[in-house]
């Protein structure tokens, strides 16, 4: 790859990045561009190793630091003790009825285990862990935030940097490695003005571990859970995805008039549109999503036909 004409290298979560063991390529990518390029360096931390970084990669950098005001009693956190901890998850999803539901597992193994056990429990849930490419991870944020998907689990690769607004409830399936980490976890939830509630389960055997989490959290009974045993975090919705966007000038202007008016769906049965540069995303009514499936094989979207399909 030829780096000689970057004139702007941004270096985004870069302690996450040093985290993962990436210093060196980082500086060897960075010695390889152009030296009058600008270099933007962003970390919640600045420990010894972001130092290093940024006087291997800055030119007489500006500094600026931002102070967090963290408001208390904006996220609820509690914590559940339990040696079967699938059990208590299904107890803890049907007592609280989240409308939309974060669990953060340890390994990606973990998470694609679970996702498939709540699958097969009837529940509307997606994943997302660093096995999966670019696309995959944008889609199971998509399918999340429209809510055609109302669990998203994951791994701490979606501990920082995801925004969805309303994250009713997130919960620790597995306990973090360090305070900061969880930190960041609850962290997807209470965002801007809302107050959001946060679980974390442990085992006896985890009770060192979670110090961190039993100074500030409060320690909650599964006795006192009102389980309702036929609740089922379902969606009503499904996610249509349209093999166009912003490159071919498509907007959701005009995919929800090509909806409503060419192929008659009532806008109520509509959620939520989002397109990126290739690629359009429609949340729809399970009910009417074969029908417009169907119809978009012969239905025109501004005077062209795009390909349709559902996604998983």
């Amino acid at each position: 790859m030829v780096l000689d004409t970057i004139k702007t290298l941004v270096l985004d979560e870069a302690d996450r990045m040093l985290d993962m063991g990436f210093y060196d390529e980082i500086v060897k990518i960075g010695s390889n561009m152009p030296r009058g390029k600008q270099t933007l360096l962003f970390s919640a931390t600045f420990p010894e190793n972001i130092e290093k970084l940024a006087k291997a990669l800055l030119n007489q950098p500006l500094t600026i630091k931002v102070d967090t005001v963290i408001e208390e009693n904006k996220i609820d956190e509690i914590l559940y003790e339990t040696s079967d901890k699938f059990k208590t998850l299904t107890a803890l999803i049907q007592s609280y009825k989240p409308e939309s539901l974060l669990i953060f597992c340890n390994t990606k193994a973990e998470v694609i285990s679970l996702t498939d056990t709540l699958a097969g429990r009837g529940h509307s849930v997606i994943d997302i862990h660093g096995d999966l490419d670019q696309r995959d991870r944008n889609e199971s944020v998509i399918a999340f935030s429209n809510g055609s998907k109302r669990i998203l689990v994951a791994t701490d690769v979606a501990s920082r940097g995801l925004d969805i607004k309303n994250i009713e409830l997130v919960i620790n399936y597995d306990l973090p490695f360090d305070a900061e980490v969880y930190t960041h976890r609850i962290g997807r939830t209470g965002r801007a003005d809302a107050i959001g509630k946060a679980i974390s389960l442990f085992t006896p055997k985890d009770s060192e571990k979670c110090t961190y989490v039993l100074d500030i959290a409060k320690k909650a009974q599964m006795k006192d859970l009102r389980v309702d045993a036929k609740f089922k975090m379902q969606s009503s919705y499904d996610t249509l995805c349209l093999h166009g966007g912003k490159k071919t000038k498509l907007r959701a202007g005009d995919i929800l008039g090509t909806l409503c008016k060419e192929i008659g769906i009532d806008n109520t049965l509509i959620g939520k549109i989002n397109i990126t540069d290739t690629k359009s995303y429609v949340a729809i009514h399970h009910t009417v999503i074969d029908k417009v499936l169907k119809a978009l094989k012969k239905v025109k979207i501004k005077k062209k036909k795009y390909m349709a399909w559902i996604l998983d």
